[in-house]
C-alpha cells in the first residue's frame, strides 16, 4: 500500500532546521524557530512555571481522565484571561486543546460541520500552517492584503479585499504581533475591520499565539475583546507555547462566542466530539501548571513580570539590529524593522538573498524573509546585521 503514496511536500520551517543541524560551522545561527531564547541563546523554563511544576508534584494529584474539554479550570481561566472582566465570557465557551495549532484545526472542523465548503479568508502573508489546517478539515481559503510597498499594514488594502466577504465567510486575523510579518494594524484599523465585519456579517476567527510579547498583555488582548463585544459570533484560537514557555507541553485553547447560551452549548459539544476523533482528550501536565499560576496571586504577578521582561529583550533585539542597520548605510531598511512588534521580523531580502545570507553568512531564516527576532543571542547581533547589510550589498552590486 505504501508504495503508492506519493512523495509529500516537506515542512518548511522543520525541514530549514534539519538542515541547520547538519550545517558544522560553529558560527551558524538559527532563526528560524518560532521560541524564545534568552541572551545566551537558550530557551529558559519560567519561574513562574517551574515553581507550579513544584506544588504540582508535591500535590501529586491523581491522573484520572479530565474528560473531552481538557481541565474545566484551565478553561475558566482561559476564558477569563482572554475576554477581560466584561460580559462576553457569558456568551462563550472554551476546550482545551493540543496547544493553539489543536484549536486552530479544532475550530476549522466546526466551521466545516456547521457550513462545509465555507470560504475563509487569511492574509497574504500568512502564518505558515494556517492554509494547510484550514484546507485539511475542508475549507476553501481566499487571502486578503496585509503589506504595502514601504513594509508597513496595508489598511486600504486589507479592507478593500474583506469588503468581499460576506455573510456566509469566517476571517482569520492574527490578535497580535503578525507572523510572519510583525506588522499589526493601529486601533483605529482594527475598528474599521470590526465595523466591516458588522456590515458584511463575516465571522472573525481569531488566532491568538504572541499575547503579551508586543505591547503588553492586556494591550495585545485589546483587539481580540473589542471584536467579541461588536460580533454575535467569533472564534479565538489560544496558544500558551510562547507566553507561558511551555512548547513541547502543547497548551492551548479553543473558544467560541455565539448570540445565544443554547449555540454556544452545541458548539462545545461539536468542539468536543471533533476531539473525541482525533485525540480524545488534551495532555493535563500544562494545562495544570497555567491553571496554577493564574489562580495564585503571587503566581500570577511573577509570571507578568518575567512576560514583561521577554517582551522587552525582544524590542531591544530589534531596536539594536535596527540602529546596526541604521549605521551599516541601510536606514530605509531599518525603518522598516523597527516598526515591526513580537517574536518575528521580515527582512527587506527576496528568496535568493536570503539563500545567500544562509549560505555566506550561515544565518538561517525561511525563504520568505522571516527571522525570530525572539530567538538572537545578544552577542549575535552585530554578525547579523553586518550579514544582512553585505547581502544587500551584493544585490545593489549586481544591478
Amino acid at each position: 500500500m505504501l508504495e503508492l503514496l506519493p512523495p509529500p511536500p516537506a515542512d518548511p520551517l522543520w525541514d530549514l532546521t534539519y538542515e541547520f543541524g547538519t550545517d558544522e560551522r560553529p558560527e551558524r545561527l538559527n532563526l528560524v524557530l518560532g521560541v524564545y531564547r534568552d541572551r545566551t541563546g537558550t530557551t529558559p523554563v519560567m519561574a513562574a512555571v517551574r515553581e507550579a511544576e513544584i506544588r504540582l508534584a508535591e500535590r501529586s494529584a491523581s491522573k484520572e481522565y479530565r474528560g473531552l474539554s481538557g481541565n474545566a479550570a484551565f478553561n475558566r481561566a482561559m476564558l477569563a484571561t482572554v475576554l477581560g472582566a466584561g460580559g462576553t465570557a457569558e456568551r462563550a465557551a472554551a476546550v482545551q486543546t493540543v496547544a493553539g495549532t489543536g484549536a486552530l484545526r479544532l475550530l476549522a472542523d466546526l466551521i466545516c460541520r456547521t457550513r462545509p465548503g465555507t470560504t475563509v479568508w487569511i492574509s497574504d502573508p500568512a502564518y505558515v500552517n494556517h492554509r494547510p489546517i484550514l484546507e485539511a478539515a475542508g475549507l476553501t481559503v481566499r487571502t486578503y492584503r496585509w503589506r504595502d510597498a514601504e513594509g508597513g499594514f496595508d489598511a486600504a488594502g486589507m479592507l478593500g479585499d474583506l469588503a468581499g466577504a460576506g455573510r456566509d465567510d469566517v476571517v482569520l486575523l492574527q490578535g497580535c504581533c503578525h507572523n510572519p510579518t510583525g506588522v499589526d494594524p493601529s486601533a483605529q484599523d482594527w475598528e474599521a475591520v470590526a465595523e466591516l465585519a458588522v456590515r458584511n456579517g463575516w465571522v472573525p476567527f481569531v488566532d491568538l499565539a504572541y499575547h503579551g510579547l508586543g505591547d503588553g498583555l492586556e494591550a495585545d488582548l485589546w483587539a481580540t475583546r473589542m471584536l467579541a463585544e461588536r460580533v454575535a459570533e467569533m472564534f479565538i484560537a489560544v496558544s500558551c507555547s510562547k507566553n507561558f514557555g511551555l512548547y513541547s507541553d502543547r497548551t492551548g485553547c479553543a473558544i467560541v462566542l455565539g448570540s445565544s447560551r443554547r449555540t454556544v452549548t452545541h458548539a462545545e459539544t461539536a468542539l468536543q466530539n471533533a476531539a473525541r476523533t482525533q485525540y480524545s482528550m488534551p495532555p493535563e501536565h500544562g494545562a495544570a501548571v497555567v491553571t496554577t499560576i493564574l489562580e495564585d496571586d503571587g503566581l500570577r504577578a511573577a509570571w507578568r513580570a518575567e512576560l514583561d521582561e521577554m517582551r522587552a529583550r525582544i524590542t531591544a533585539n530589534r531596536t539594536e539590529l535596527a540602529a546596526r542597520l541604521t549605521a551599516l548605510g541601510r536606514g530605509e531598511q531599518a525603518q522598516t524593522l523597527a516598526r515591526q512588534k513580537g517574536m518575528f521580523s521580515m527582512l527587506p531580502l527576496r528568496v535568493d538573498q536570503m539563500l545567500l545570507l544562509r549560505r555566506q553568512f550561515a544565518i538561517y531564516g525561511t525563504t520568505a524573509g522571516r527571522i525570530n527576532i525572539a530567538g538572537i543571542p545578544a552577542d549575535r547581533i552585530p554578525c547579523l546585521a553586518e550579514g544582512i547589510a553585505a547581502v544587500l550589498d551584493t544585490a545593489d552590486t549586481r544591478r
